[in-house]
């Protein structure tokens, strides 16, 4: 029996070029290179410059992923962008990527799940190849976080970063087993009471401006352990596989506790865990593709290997995806 399978054949990435340490940050902020590592583990963060947009990372992180998938804008037959903060309210970002693309067929739009956008994009692309409606598709995570943070909260600014992430996802014929390459199972979650614990104070139907990041940490700690795990131990089993069958686990790179905890709940060693954020901060919905385009580039993930690709967000959303290499 022959079945359809996405194949992920290229990656990109982009980091804008301002690197800003912890020792810079607490010149305006009170903070210290300490708290923030003992907290977080974060280290540096990218920060966009002024005037550029998230559409100009995604465009730099889909044309790296583009060559590394050997495949032209014509080709693609669908664009999807993943972010929380796009250019403007419309157009969608996805249609300004593919506007400076050149590409003048298929279709293109966002998905907006915060730090879960790109596993829901990914997982909206493998739904498009496996209806037949899309042979060949750009998936995108970006994010420029740094324009909705308060600055003056400490407990907030030193978390993010901006960047972008991308994948080119390709149509294949597989034998409907856990030996097949591409996407093997996808699960998304999402629980809207959890609204007031991560969210963003402002929108253009409430208050007509973009609003900052507000969060009570510790209370999303406690969420993002047991949900992550969960969702990772729920997508192993719908494609009759175990932890122990996984070669690398790619996380949303949020929190090095919270990594660290869901990695020790999985029963996943410490050297199986894809980690960026010490470098990279919490970049939202491009912090998965971001860490997956270092592990490929880095040579730590090899063709065959069983990759868990998992985040979760404000809403609360959360999700994973399993994939043969």
């Amino acid at each position: 029996m022959t079945v359809a399978r996405s194949i992920i054949t290229g990656c990109g990435a982009y980091l804008p070029e301002q690197r800003v340490s912890n020792d810079e940050l607490s010149r305006t902020v009170d903070t210290s290179d300490e708290w923030i590592v003992e907290r977080t583990g974060i280290k540096f963060r990218h920060i966009a410059a002024k005037g550029e947009k998230t559409s100009d990372l995604a465009l730099a992180a889909a044309r790296d992923a583009l060559t590394s998938a050997g495949v032209e804008p014509a080709d693609l037959d669908l664009i999807i962008v993943a972010t929380a903060t796009p250019d403007e309210t419309f157009p969608a970002t996805a249609t300004i990527v593919q506007a400076a693309l050149g590409m003048t067929s298929g279709a293109a739009f966002d998905v907006q799940a915060v730090c879960s956008g790109f596993i829901y994009a990914l997982s909206i692309a493998d739904n498009f190849i496996k209806a037949g409606q899309a042979k060949r598709i750009l998936v995108i995570g970006a994010e420029t976080f740094s324009r909705i943070l308060d600055w003056t909260d400490r407990t907030t600014c030193v978390l993010f970063g901006d960047g972008a992430g991308a994948v080119v996802v390709e149509a294949a014929t597989g034998e409907g087993t856990t030996g097949d390459r591409g996407i093997l199972a996808t699960r998304l979650h999402s629980d809207g009471r959890q609204h007031d614990l991560l969210y963003v104070d402002g929108g253009p139907s409430s208050t007509g401006s973009t609003g900052f990041v507000r969060m009570k940490g510790r209370e999303v700690f406690r969420h993002a352990v047991v949900n992550l795990a969960g969702v990772v131990k729920e997508t192993l089993e719908a494609a009759g596989l175990a932890t122990d069958d996984i070669n690398w686990i790619v996380p949303h790179q949020a929190n090095r506790r919270i990594l660290d905890g869901t990695a020790r709940k999985l029963g996943i060693p410490p050297e199986k865990v894809i980690i960026t954020v010490d470098e990279h901060a919490n970049t939202s919905a491009a912090s998965v593709p971001l860490a997956l385009n270092q592990a490929v580039s880095d040579g730590r993930i090899k063709r065959g290997d069983l990759v868990l690709l998992e985040a979760m967000g404000g809403g609360f959303t959360w999700g994973a995806c399993l994939v043969r290499w």
